[in-house]
């Protein structure tokens, strides 16, 4: 049957059902040329309005998957699995989750992405290790989760390439927060990858970009139902993003989060906690554990035993960074030449943090981009951040500021203070709200 752009565009602007095969026919059309970016940007826009049901959500995402390569990992001897965040701060999940699934039993060929807005990308973290090659040729990605058991790389020009496209052309028709186009941008990548699990953690509170619980729980409800409807079974996690989830936010100084986590030196209990449990979910969907109880010891075992840090070593060294990154981490991270404490104006607890301005402020600071081709200053940031409820006072400070120069100190500390609500002691809410299987 031959289908004209225009007459499907028309379709979903009256609010109609799409098959599945129209939207595949604009999806290829995008993909070679065939369909405009005048017709693929009125078609998002319909979308925007009208909305997709499940069955086009789905028909949308695989389309997208299948505009370029599809990896197999049906050759390795155990499952492939991963985990997508919808991003935070302090949030440097991945890079201690993926050594420990794999030091249980699993292969994790994690592709990862940069830093979105105010959140921090786990590709910029990684790019702080020098020598780590974040976009290795297809041969050394599959030789890495082969030898290693996990891998964590940006994504390849040849993995869903209409998504890219649509994104662009999303990012500037003003039809970007589409949580159908946003369900299935994410999803093709990861269907792409061809797992065999997915675990998925959207955030909620004032670092996500999910603030409010309904809106996240709308977005890991689409994201598990479409996942599951493709045919990747998916376990969907809601967690708390009010205040970071480590008390460091920058990318040098994640990284020595993670080592400091790996090495059992230094362990933030809520990036302990948030970490587990993905991790025990990722093992009960690739069988490796009977339940997510079973599934939480193997994890923590897997850190508490140095398994994992052993995996994470050998995963740097194999893309090309340093082998004794986790004994010497001070010879390769970079260190900014301004370090000083942030005090709060008045001694208290704790009661509120803007989490997104801490965002704002590592980008101010260098640590993310206004543009695209901006630089990163790996070394910038904060550490020692207060959680919700700490008292601070004249010898325990909001936080310490990482920075190029005094001036550029002076306004991470004032972001830093405006950031922080002080008065009567905050008591956080659970740290996973809420699971979705749908």
């Amino acid at each position: 049957m031959a289908f004209i752009p225009q007459e499907i565009i028309r379709r979903k602007r009256d609010g109609a059902a799409l098959a599945a095969d129209e939207v595949r026919f604009l999806i290829d059309g995008l993909t070679r040329g065939t369909v405009t970016e005048g017709q693929a940007a009125a078609f998002a826009m319909a979308v925007f309005f009208r909305g997709l049901s499940r069955d086009e959500r789905v028909a949308l995402t695989l389309a997208m998957r299948d505009s370029g390569t599809v990896l197999d990992w049906s050759d390795l001897p155990g499952p492939a699995l991963d985990k997508h965040s919808s991003g935070g701060i302090g949030d440097t999940v991945s890079l201690m989750l993926a050594p420990a699934v794999a030091a249980c039993g699993g292969f994790v060929p994690m592709i990862s992405g940069r830093g979105l807005g105010h959140t921090g990308g786990t590709l910029d973290k990684l790019d702080a290790i020098p020598g780590y090659g974040s976009q290795p040729d297809n041969a050394l990605f599959r030789s890495v989760v082969r030898d290693v058991g996990c891998a964590i790389i940006g994504q390849t020009a040849d993995l869903a390439p209409a998504d890219k496209r649509l994104y662009a052309i999303r990012d500037v028709t003003a039809t970007v927060e589409s949580l159908d186009l946003i369900t299935a941008s994410i999803l093709s990548k990861k269907l792409a990858a061809g797992l065999t699990g997915l675990v998925l953690d959207v955030k909620a509170g004032s670092g996500a970009f999910m603030a409010t619980l309904d809106d996240a729980r709308g977005l890991a409800e689409s994201l598990v139902s479409v996942a599951n409807g493709a045919g990747l079974p998916t376990v969907g996690l809601i967690t708390d993003m009010n205040e970071p989830l480590a008390s460091a936010a920058g990318n040098a100084l994640e990284v020595r989060v993670a080592i400091d986590f790996l090495t059992n030196t230094r362990v933030d209990p809520r990036l302990h906690a948030v970490t587990v449990e993905c991790g025990a979910e990722m093992l009960v969907l690739g069988g490796l554990a009977p339940d997510v109880a079973a599934g939480r010891t193997a994890i923590a075992t897997a850190f508490s035993s140095g398994r994992a840090a052993a995996v994470f070593a050998r995963m740097v060294a194999a893309l090309g960074g340093p082998a004794d990154l986790l004994e010497r981490p001070e010879a390769y991270l970079a260190r900014a030449p301004v370090v000083r404490p942030v005090h709060a104006d008045a001694a208290g607890a704790i009661a509120a943090i803007d989490t997104r301005a801490i965002g704002v402020a590592v980008v101010a600071l260098g640590g993310g981009r206004t543009r695209p081709e901006d630089a990163i200053d790996p070394s910038v940031g904060f550490t020692n951040l207060a959680g919700l409820g700490t008292v601070v006072d004249g010898e325990r400070p909001l936080g310490l500021v990482h920075a190029a120069s005094e001036a550029a100190a002076d306004a991470a500390s004032a972001a830093l203070r405006a950031a922080y609500r002080i008065g009567p002691p905050a008591t956080p809410g659970p740290l996973v709200i809420d699971r979705i299987t749908v």
